[in-house]
């Protein structure tokens, strides 16, 4: 499990990957469920606040920002933000943490989250500037892991069409991220 995995896992859950998402889970969830554990000293609390957690990080994904913090200690300080808030709510809002629990929020800041988040935007928006049928291929392609003859068959095109349409809608998501125009795909 490297930190550039990890990464690449997020930017593709990010696109709503699902695969991209168990496998993240797969690789953090117990790291992720021994901080829940260590804030809350309950099992059955621990592991329902982890599952909080990656519906968060599910959600919040754009937020993060490659090449910036630890992808881990991003997933860690959401799990662990959680787990405190969690707790506070079952105490009336004080809680005391001791010093085992206060891991540093090593997490991106404002400035780096509202960036994130503007290029989860900007993916989006560039996605549903293509026809529906080339945005549906290249997120079968790139989300969903079908083959070019697997779409070719489920969009009812020949395959050399289906690599046309992947190469151009991909360059056209390319120059609509660039800041171009999109051009016509």
């Amino acid at each position: 499990m490297t930190a550039e995995h990890i990464e690449t896992l997020i930017g593709r859950v990010v696109l709503k990957d699902r695969a991209a998402f168990v496998e993240l889970y797969d690789l953090t969830s117990a790291k992720l469920f021994g901080v829940c554990l260590r804030v809350l000293k309950d099992r059955a609390e621990a592991e329902e606040a982890v599952q909080e957690a990656f519906v968060r990080i599910w959600k919040n994904a754009a937020s993060y920002k490659p090449g910036g913090f630890s992808p881990i200690s991003w997933m860690v300080a959401i799990a662990r933000n959680h787990s405190i808030d969690r707790l506070r709510k079952q105490r009336g809002g004080h809680v005391e943490i001791d010093e085992a629990v206060q891991i540093p929020d090593s997490g991106p800041g404002p400035e780096a989250q509202l960036i994130a988040s503007d290029t989860g935007r900007r993916v989006t928006t560039c996605l549903d500037g293509l026809p529906e049928d080339r945005a549906s291929a290249v997120r079968g392609a790139y989300l969903e892991g079908y083959s070019y003859a697997e779409l070719a068959e489920r969009h009812a095109v020949p395959l050399n069409t289906m690599k046309t349409w992947l190469r151009r809608s991909l360059l056209a998501l390319r120059d609509c991220l660039g800041g171009g125009k999109m051009e016509e795909v």
